[in-house]
């Protein structure tokens, strides 16, 4: 018979060892696996939009039957859907352009979402709100409660289930805008070095998108797709007021207002850029203090209710154990 090797609260020592190896040793390989396979995240965003300014250029709309296929699917629902609100009278043309100027500010460049969008807030209301009267009412889901809790659960399905594609349009802004900001200072700074070094305002953006495509891709993205619109569109003033419609954030369309006036007057690009990104580093810095001034107030429910109960058991609980164990022996 083997011997038994030691055990630590009847866990053999070895087994645990042997365990813990192999979970380092996955742990490892997913860390090699995952540092071998990166890939950029602007290199086929980048494409995609090369691609489209070609097909501008050529005047060409489609050119591979599968992506044409797959385009007639997706206007088709799109068409039902738009002919089904239309026929409703809930279509507004000022509506979809303030939902198609959201959906850009997400990212989201496709402008059929933005009757799919419309299209969500009249359905899902009708769709969740319904199976919820019907399972409240009909069924008799939740017989404890009373009438008052019923109607104000219902009330809260609908009106979530109305606001859920504004709700999550409105995340998604918030989420690009914040990324997007973060990475502005460092862009603007890559755009001084660029304009000093002579290159023209839509090099300079193809060169910061291509630096900045891994850190920021969100920015780099943005910045592609500027010096694109640079290259083809006959007004580049319109290039610069795309950019800051597609970006919800008050420092990019300074910057925008900034490169007009340069565009127009003739003023010193590379000196109003540094201007601009000492006041957004100066900012940013900011926002990081802050943060850091609201951390002790944040940290006050946390530090109350897990932190001090666990340091008062370990300081006053071998004292009251002593204590009671002196009672109970007198």
């Amino acid at each position: 018979m083997t011997e038994a090797g030691p055990t630590i609260l009847g866990v053999d020592v070895y087994w645990v060892a042997t365990l813990l190896v192999a979970v380092a040793t996955m742990a490892v390989l997913l860390a090699v696996y995952a540092a071998t396979t990166v890939r950029d995240p602007m290199a086929r965003r980048v494409r995609a939009l090369n691609d489209r300014r070609e097909q501008l250029k050529a005047g060409i709309t489609a050119s591979a039957s599968r992506r044409r296929k797959s385009l007639t699917t997706k206007n088709q629902t799109t068409d039902r859907m738009r002919s089904f609100l239309s026929s409703l009278s809930v279509l507004q043309e000022e509506q979809l352009k303030a939902a198609q100027k959201k959906l850009m500010q997400a990212g989201i460049r496709s402008k059929d979402w933005a009757v799919a969008i419309i299209f969500g807030r009249l359905v899902l209301p009708i769709v969740l709100g319904g199976g919820m009267a019907l399972a409240v009412y009909a069924f008799g889901a939740f017989p404890e409660w009373g009438p008052i809790k019923k109607f104000a659960l219902l009330a809260t399905t609908l009106l979530l289930s109305y606001k859920a594609p504004d709700l999550y349009v409105h995340n998604k802004v918030t989420k690009r805008s914040h990324a997007i900001r973060k990475g502005l200072p460092d862009a603007l700074d890559l755009l001084v070095i660029c304009a000093e070094a002579g290159l023209t305002v839509d090099a300079a953006f193809h060169r910061v998108a291509r630096e900045l495509g891994r850190a920021y891709p969100e920015l780099g993205d943005e910045f592609a797709l500027t010096a694109i619109e640079l290259g083809f569109l006959t007004d580049r003033r319109q290039a610069f007021e795309n950019l800051s419609h597609r970006v919800a954030l008050e420092s990019v369309r300074g910057v925008v207002t900034t490169m007009i006036q340069t565009e127009k007057y003739g003023t010193p690009l590379a000196s109003a850029l540094r201007v601009l990104s000492a006041e957004f580093r100066n900012e940013r810095m900011m926002r990081a203090e802050e943060k850091a001034a609201r951390l002790p107030a944040i940290m006050t429910v946390p530090l109350i209710l897990f932190i001090l109960p666990v340091l008062f058991i370990v300081i006053l609980g071998p004292a009251a154990c002593s204590i009671s164990d002196n009672l109970v022996n007198r």
